[in-house]
């Protein structure tokens, strides 16, 4: 059941910053008040269908006292208290806390792990994987860094992904993805286990994170691989070393200024990332939940190519529509992850 006195505090809120609004008499604050509107806005509108539910259910029950329209109501009633679960479920969802991250744009990191050129091949896959994902949402989707194998497999990778919602869709594939297949470069045609880890960071803002410029080593430093002649004549590639937490960025564009540009905005995205593994670890020290943890040492799923099959190990869901899924049709799986992720939570809200 949900508890009344809080749905009468929201709305009189959402009402508060309406007339507040409508006044103009917010000043500088409108920005913040509007973002505040903007969130209240679909929770106002589900609690106001849901109490016009119950008021249909309370009228329908007043009708049964009246000879002339307990038919009318005997019918309603059965129709309106199917609706009420589903109503009073949607109304918990849009309740639920939010992740303000969820909105953001990303940064993807991949790299292979166990398996060798083999594991840098399907590091290369995740990417492409991704890639089609993001044209299919009608994201941009950037690869800002990139170092490639001999084979054509993937070192490292990092690609800045913006559009509508890509954290919230994104972040359940921070993890080990691990794959069975026979390698091309395998004569004997026997399976191989290989595995990539892939990390998504929420971007961060500039009001999210403070760097003090004293606690910053940048190097300039010649590009490394393709380009010609440009390449191997100009120091261009910026590498920049935060020293109270060891996490160093490299960016190696053409443009020096660029390189800088980019190599502070993943530093940032970085740190923002472990501030919120801070926060998040301080906020529930047993927090193991499967879906969402962000543990990128955790094995999350499994793509075995003979058999056509993907497992999510999270929530037990196995697909044999392994070709879909490498080709970016990841809706389902994302679908699937969010549900579960909402239903542990409305379990803790609720418990």
């Amino acid at each position: 059941m949900v508890p009344i006195e809080r749905l009468e505090q929201i709305t009189q809120r959402f009402e508060f910053l309406e007339a507040q609004m409508a006044e103009g008499t917010a000043g500088g604050d409108i920005a913040a008040l509007a973002k505040e509107y903007s969130d209240l806005r679909p929770v106002v509108e589900q609690i106001t269908a849901y109490r016009q539910l119950l008021a249909d259910l309370e009228e329908a029950e007043l009708m049964l006292d009246d000879p002339d329209m307990r038919e009318l109501a005997e019918e309603e009633l059965p129709i309106l208290k199917e609706k009420l679960p589903l109503a009073e479920q949607a109304l918990q969802l849009t309740l639920l806390p939010k992740d303000e991250a969820d909105k953001r744009p990303a940064m993807v990191e991949i790299r292979p792990g166990t398996g060798g050129d083999e594991a840098a091949l399907f590091a290369g896959d995740l990417l492409r994987m991704y890639q089609r994902y993001s044209e299919s949402r009608g994201w941009k989707f950037e690869i800002i860094e990139e170092q490639i194998t001999e084979l054509g497999g993937i070192k490292e990778v990092v690609a800045h992904v913006k559009g509508q919602n890509v954290f919230a869709r994104l972040k359940y594939e921070s993890g080990v993805h691990r794959v069975q297949r026979v390698p091309e470069t395998e004569s004997g045609g026997r399976i191989h286990t290989s595995a990539a880890t892939v990390a998504v960071l929420p971007e961060a803002e500039d009001v999210d994170i403070h760097i003090d410029p004293g606690d910053l080593r940048i190097d300039t430093m010649r590009a490394s691989g393709s380009g010609g002649q440009h390449v191997n004549t100009t120091d261009s590639a910026v590498r920049i070393v935060h020293e109270p937490t060891g996490i160093m960025v490299v960016s190696s564009e053409k443009s020096q200024h660029r390189n800088r540009e980019i190599a502070m905005q993943v530093l940032k995205t970085r740190l923002y990332d472990l501030e919120r593994q801070r926060v998040d670890d301080e906020r529930s020290a047993d927090r193991r939940s499967q879906v969402g943890s962000g543990d990128r040492s955790e094995r999350i799923r499994t793509y075995n190519f003979p058999q056509g099959r993907m497992t999510d190990h999270r929530i037990n869901l196995t697909l044999y529509k392994l070709d879909a899924v490498m080709g970016g049709d990841l809706d389902e799986i994302v679908d699937a992850l969010t549900a579960d992720d909402q239903a542990r939570m409305l379990a803790e809200m609720n418990g």
